[in-house]
């Protein structure tokens, strides 16, 4: 065997006997003491938690926030923001369509596609915002949306094309709930404050809870590509630029 295919084999074999380890160690220890499956996408997930936790809470404390529960943001900043968020759905709707194309025929291709659902879905609530606002979907065409505000999906973009599920599936974990919690707080003021009922903040309250299911089927996902030997530090900065696009966007809306 030469050095270039005792290299191949070493390679192959450091990544098979990790995901072959937890199986032979369950089957020693029986299933009450199995180790858990998705042991290092918990860890991994944790230490990106512990790390973009600074992010986290520049993103809670955007100025645009509080301002909207104070009731200073007018009407027109609320129209800019339904016109961002247009363009970023429709951008979010072909990114993820994309990534049903690449993964569609992999054990979590549902994952994916349950992610293109929740878009369209998503674009018809607010529709019903916009509509409150006084906009028509021809509006919103028309809105010229800031550099600032589309760092994020222009990145979602790039992840739709060439990130690996596990890039995607952390970035994404990692990310809704930010953006959920945000959401849900504009929902609060804007029925509160401005007057607002439940239909018209559908899309708000639509992200504010994730399903139940979406963070174990997002770790089941970046487990499987670690035990694929995916890259710890590709997914880090995956979740990582995303969440800093996640800030540009708050912090631009709240541009006059």
């Amino acid at each position: 065997m030469n050095r270039q295919a005792r290299i191949a084999l070493a390679t192959a074999l450091c990544c098979l006997l990790p995901a072959l380890g937890p199986t032979a160690r369950a089957a020693e220890l029986g299933p009450e003491r199995a180790p858990d499956p998705l042991r290092q996408a918990r860890q991994l997930v944790a230490a990106l938690r512990a790390e973009l936790a600074p992010v986290d809470r520049e993103i809670a404390n955007a100025p645009f926030l509080a301002a909207l529960e104070r009731h200073e943001v007018s009407l027109d900043l609320l129209r800019a923001f339904a016109g961002e968020q247009y363009n970023i759905l429709r951008s979010d709707e072909r990114s993820d369509a994309a990534m049903v194309s690449r993964f569609a025929g992999e054990p979590h291709g549902s994952f994916f596609l349950d992610l293109t659902t929740g878009e369209a879905q998503a674009r018809a609530y607010l529709l019903d915002f916009a509509h409150a606002l006084g906009m028509t979907e021809a509006d919103l065409e028309a809105y010229e949306p800031r550099p600032g505000a589309q760092t994020y999906p222009s990145y979602a973009a790039w992840l739709g094309f060439y990130g690996s599920q596990s890039d995607i599936a952390a970035a994404y974990l990692l990310n809704f709930p930010v953006f959920g919690a945000n959401v849900g707080r504009m929902a609060v003021a804007l029925r509160s404050r401005y007057g607002f009922t439940a239909q018209d903040t559908a899309f708000f309250d639509y992200f504010a809870d994730l399903p139940p299911s979406f963070e174990t089927d997002a770790l089941t996902v970046i487990q499987d590509g670690l035990d694929r030997c995916a890259e710890p530090r590709a997914i880090r900065r995956s979740a990582r630029l995303l969440q800093a696009y996640e800030k540009d966007f708050w912090y631009t809306v709240g541009e006059n």
